[in-house]
């Protein structure tokens, strides 16, 4: 079959593997179930009632919802007519929306629950708004799809075969960590070109195979991944919610999921303050597996000895962390930020290949991707660069891109395209080194900062080896124009606690905890044992405890989970200066 539209997809899915289970999502305790014509079937249905609501070609219609199968129908129903997809973050505010519904002229809206609906409907105007939840006075999105069940089916196959390859199918505004978000153009051609250049990094398992989806759909990280999961065969099931990830990891029983390194990161710590918990011959074999697995590294020869133990420390140890993912995860993709070796390394050892990507929005999104096989991942490395995918190292150290994956531009932003398209590469901010075929990202370049004795300091390297300590849960390098780096830190509460106990610490609140002088002077221990890994213009000569975690709600992170730099520099610009003025 030729694939040459995203929403080919579907009929390659019936004709290749006609899932019994295609898309899950749970309801009232129950996984609901799409087989694969189900959701054919419905997305038909959609299309033709999208047709009769005078949806047109290039009309653009926003998508604010968790992931659910419903977003996933919409999506593919507008591919078909033509329309344009815009999705949107639910976490958002309102006056996000309102700039993204005006500036890419959306003309209809689709919202997954009340909290979405009653933001949206604020600054909607006269905007049609259906939704995927029963909401009282709100029309329902699967009236639509009862509306098309009597459309005319030929009229749908005219308007399938009019839709091309090169043909806009959605514009993401990017979550960006500074000012108004930009709208990236990307047509089938660039998406479907990226699905099929990943789609040899996974090999889908016999027989079922079944995947756990929690990244938000509206991501082109999780939707590219939808569609090569749909590609390969695998039953999507979608995660009731954060929160619930473990729970339904279990239940589900997933062969792949794709996460972020904030999520490994928290189950690591999860697992090792458990550990912390045992006692006896219990507590020192865990710390004896844990040992080994951070030297773990899957593209060395360990040699037999190490290899012994490691297959004991799997049977004994390793096995319990594969059983609460569930027991059947071949593959963990992890991107959108930079994943600690340690982590890599650790669940490596354990059984659990954690394989580590690098891409951008505007790059459809997968530049590399790691292999699941052992000579095929390299730690440190953000993997190979993908098939069809050119990268190259400009003089500065940026890295460049160029293959069909690469946008097509930002949507009414000719000078901020111009910008970062030149002679067909995508200019991507970040910093890189190429060794053969492997990729490694060093920093951002718009986030690399100068001290006043002219050293370059590259902070997301330094903060990405401080946040291994079980004491520091974020941290922000800061000294821009300043005699000397320091940081900004949250400590790891847990494992401040954690800690607190096995040294007979009384622990009263957080905020008092930070300004405990046993605390502090541990922090300054930790800072001081990280310190050797960099060069001395590099080093945390000060820092600043902070009492509460930054977030999305509380706008020091996007919805990726990286740091908003500016947003916390404002917020903090009293704690910044006292660190100098000390």
């Amino acid at each position: 079959m030729n694939l040459s539209r995203v929403f080919d997809l579907i009929p390659h899915q019936i004709s290749n593997y006609d899932k019994a289970i295609a898309l899950s999502k749970k309801e009232d305790g129950i996984w609901k179930t799409y087989s694969s014509k189900d959701l054919k079937r419905i997305v038909d249905n959609l299309s033709l009632a999208f047709l009769s609501a005078g949806i047109a070609t290039g009309d653009k219609v926003a998508i604010i919802s968790e992931n659910r199968p419903e977003w996933n129908f919409v999506d593919f129903a507008l591919q078909q007519i033509g329309a344009i997809s815009v999705p949107m973050y639910p976490t958002i505010t309102s006056g996000d929306y309102a700039y993204i519904f005006e500036h890419a002229e959306v003309k209809m809206i689709f919202v997954g629950d009340q909290e979405i609906y009653t933001k949206a409907s604020e600054v909607a105007g006269d905007r049609v708004i259906y939704s995927f939840d029963q909401l009282e006075g709100v029309a329902h999105w699967s009236i639509l799809e009862k509306k098309g069940e009597s459309g005319d089916f030929a009229k749908l196959e005219e308007s399938k075969s009019q839709v091309k390859s090169e043909d806009l199918f959605t514009i993401i505004y990017t979550s960006g960590t500074t000012g108004k978000p930009k709208g990236v153009m990307l047509t089938h051609s660039n998406v479907l070109s990226n699905v099929l250049s990943v789609a040899n990094t996974m090999t889908p398992p016999p027989g079922v195979s079944k995947v756990l989806s929690f990244l938000p759909l509206c991501h082109i990280y999780e939707r590219t991944g939808s569609f090569c999961f749909i590609y390969l065969g695998f039953s999507i099931y979608y995660a009731e919610n954060m929160e619930k990830i473990g729970e339904n990891l279990k239940e589900v029983q997933p062969h792949i999921f794709n996460t972020v390194p904030r999520l490994l990161e928290k189950v690591y710590d999860k697992i090792v303050a458990k550990g912390y918990e045992l006692t006896g011959i219990k507590k020192n074999l865990f710390f004896w597996a844990l040992d080994l697995g951070l030297r773990f590294d899957p593209a060395t020869q360990m040699g037999k000895w190490y290899d012994f133990q490691l297959k004991l420390a799997n049977k004994i140890i390793f096995s319990k962390w594969r059983e609460a993912l569930g027991g059947n995860v071949m593959q963990i993709n992890s991107g959108a930020s930079a994943l600690q070796p340690r982590l890599a390394r650790v669940f490596w050892a354990a059984g659990i290949k954690v394989c580590e990507g690098y891409g951008l929005t505007e790059t459809s999104p997968v530049v590399s991707a790691s292999v699941g096989t052992r000579d095929g991942i390299r730690i440190g490395y953000v993997g190979k660069v993908v098939k069809n995918v050119q990268v190259k190292i400009a003089e500065d150290g940026e890295i460049l891109v160029k293959g069909p994956n690469v946008m097509q531009g930002y949507y009414k932003e000719p000078e901020m395209t111009a910008a970062v398209l030149q002679n067909g590469w995508f200019y991507t901010g970040d910093i890189g080194e190429l060794d053969g075929e492997y990729l490694k990202i060093t920093d951002r370049k718009k986030e690399m900062f100068k001290t006043s004795g002219g050293k370059y300091i590259a902070p997301q390297v330094i903060e990405n080896k401080f946040k291994e300590s079980a004491l520091i849960e974020q941290l922000m390098v800061v000294g821009d124009g300043k005699n000397y780096a320091a940081a900004l830190i949250v400590p790891s509460f847990e494992g401040l606690k954690e800690y607190c106990k096995r040294k007979d610490i009384p622990y009263l609140s957080d905020s008092e905890m930070i300004a405990n002088p046993k605390i502090l002077e541990k922090y300054q221990e930790e800072i001081d044992g990280l310190n050797k890994y960099f060069g001395k213009w590099e080093q945390i000569k000060r820092f600043k405890l902070l009492d509460k975690p930054w977030g999305i709600d509380t706008g020091e992170l996007t919805p990726t989970m990286k740091l908003k730099r500016k947003v916390i520099h404002q917020k903090f610009e009293n704690e910044i200066e006292s660190i100098y003025q000390a």
